[in-house]
């Protein structure tokens, strides 16, 4: 069965296509010393893996809730919509709601795969394009992780959103490299950490919360490319520029903080759409979820120069201001140990599982 049928709405057209006018730039300069990015990529060889072996595929998803998330991080709980449900009702909702943030996993993912791709091509130092590349098979990897959990284990997707449709179009069609690196490494890559460790540090399904660790190691490592990269490069630019790319930033990342009222679950199950997206907005949760949205992104952004007064007011008005002194490489380095422990977990199991099987 293919994913079109899997596929709650329908879907306006099996591709989309993307035009924009992108140089290659090709360099003869092939040794370039020591420098920051080629020990990125370095690291990136090293923690290279493969979605079939690392992920345990033989678990199982709870068919009422399939990554075991706690109700409450339902943003209509508790409202008299919520207590209004049946048993089956709230099933419905919880297997759909899931399903819809894992398709935008999913979706992000495939425009993080074609970013770093044109990353590759479009960037001018060598290094770059080495670190650019692993990335690129870091991207297909998760593409095929999240497509094998939604395709055999949730049995549901849900299109992409246009707010994430926007964004990786403005980030895939401007012909300047650093708004690749801006959009993707920084704005998309950030948000979506933040997402990801959502489900990785609150489902108590193994399978699930073990796929979101596993790619948040190689997003960490993402979002410090982008940081390294634009570092040095955002200080040379004139204040015309720099002003140019905080609009970027301020302008997407309202647009993303918005982008969660999940109108396509409350109307394809019949649920009042407008009254569910004021819930979504009324929500202690999703008040602090938005919030915690921005945890990697405001540091960030501060720490590649991008930190005018209007850029940190912005910030202030989303209510994130508060992450802009956040340790960075800590949360990196955080991100790294949790993934080893998931496999460190597995061994356990495993080394139980074959000494059970050698008792019989």
């Amino acid at each position: 069965m293919t994913s079109m049928h899997r596929y709650t709405l329908p879907v306006d057209q099996t591709g989309w296509s993307v035009g924009s006018q992108v140089a290659t730039e090709f360099n003869w300069e092939y040794d370039n010393g020591s420098s920051k990015l080629l020990q990125l990529y370095e690291t990136s060889k090293k923690q290279q893996w493969n979605a079939s072996d690392r992920i345990d595929w033989s678990q199982e998803l709870d068919p009422e809730n399939p990554q075991e998330l706690d109700d409450r991080m339902i943003p209509i709980y508790g409202t008299k919509l919520w207590d209004k449900l049946g048993h089956n009702d709230r099933i419905e909702v919880r297997r759909h709601q899931q399903a819809h943030s894992l398709s935008q996993f999913l979706h992000g993912e495939q425009g993080a795969l074609m970013v770093s791709a044109r990353i590759v091509q479009m960037v001018p130092g060598m290094d770059a394009k080495f670190y650019a590349a692993t990335q690129t098979m870091d991207e297909a990897r998760h593409v095929e992780a999240y497509s094998r959990l939604l395709h055999e284990k949730v049995g549901l997707l849900y299109p992409i959103t246009p707010g994430l449709k926007s964004l990786l179009e403005t980030t895939l069609t401007d012909s300047r490299w650093d708004f690749c690196y801006l959009g993707m490494q920084v704005l998309v890559e950030g948000l979506a950490l933040a997402a990801f460790q959502r489900i990785r540090d609150f489902a108590k399904n193994p399978l699930a919360a073990s796929i979101n660790a596993y790619v948040m190691q190689d997003e960490s490592r993402h979002v410090a490319f982008g940081r390294t990269a634009l570092r040095g490069y955002y200080p040379q630019l004139t204040e015309a520029e720099q002003r140019e790319r905080e609009d970027f930033v301020i302008e997407a990342c309202q647009l993303m903080r918005e982008r969660f009222d999940q109108k396509e679950v409350w109307g394809r199950l019949g649920l009042p759409e407008d009254e569910c997206a004021q819930a979504v907005r009324d929500s202690e949760t999703m008040r602090l979820f938005r919030q915690r949205l921005f945890s990697r992104i405001v540091p960030t952004v501060k720490d590649i120069g991008l930190w005018s007064q209007r850029v940190q007011d912005a910030f202030a008005a989303m209510g994130a201001i508060e992450f802009a002194n956040v340790d960075v490489e800590a949360q990196f380095a955080n991100d790294h140990k949790v993934a080893e422990e998931f496999d460190a977990r597995r061994h356990v199991m495993d080394t139980i599982k074959q000494a059970s099987d050698s008792a019989h």
